[in-house]
């Protein structure tokens, strides 16, 4: 009878009956993620090459040094040169640049006994081209044609894009 009365208590096991109208705390969780029976469609034939995708930068939107642009003395020559802004025997030392900007430069000058000679050129044709040089450049060519880079030293007096600035 004991034994009876053993399986008959066991039978009655479950849920108590205060949490079997509660609700659950937290979803079951699953014992395995279903997996698709093949890839999903990328419109492409498969076997097709896929073409990595590299983020590009447009450069206009950033004034950087130039690599493989016009250098300082080349800027200095320019100016003393067919521009006729700098007399040969005036001291000139680069303070800043040339930053360039799609095909633009932005150079500062210390020139020996005046101001700061800001300078803006372009290359065209691997030609250098003289755009403006003085104490403001922000000139209406610069401000309507220039790079949004060059533009915002030139006419902003900010450092966008200068490294370190």
């Amino acid at each position: 009878m004991v034994g009876v009365l053993a399986v008959l208590a066991l039978a009655g096991c479950g849920t108590p009956p205060e949490l079997r109208n509660s609700a659950p705390t937290a979803p079951p969780l699953p014992t395995s993620v279903p997996t698709p029976a093949r890839p999903p469609a990328t419109g492409l034939p498969s076997g097709a090459p896929t073409v990595p995708v590299t983020p590009t930068t447009d450069a206009g939107l950033v004034a950087t040094a130039c690599r493989g642009g016009p250098t300082g003395s080349r800027i200095i020559a320019l100016l003393r040169g067919r521009a006729g802004v700098l007399p040969d025997n005036v001291g000139v030392r680069v303070r800043t640049g040339p930053l360039c900007a799609a095909d633009w430069q932005y150079t500062v000058l210390d020139v020996t006994g005046h101001e700061e000679l800001q300078v803006v050129t372009r290359e065209r044709s691997g030609a250098l081209e003289l755009v403006t040089a003085g104490t403001d450049v922000c000139t209406a060519e610069v401000r309507v044609a220039g790079p949004i880079g060059l533009r915002g030293l030139a006419c902003d007096g900010g450092t966008v894009g200068v490294p370190g600035a």
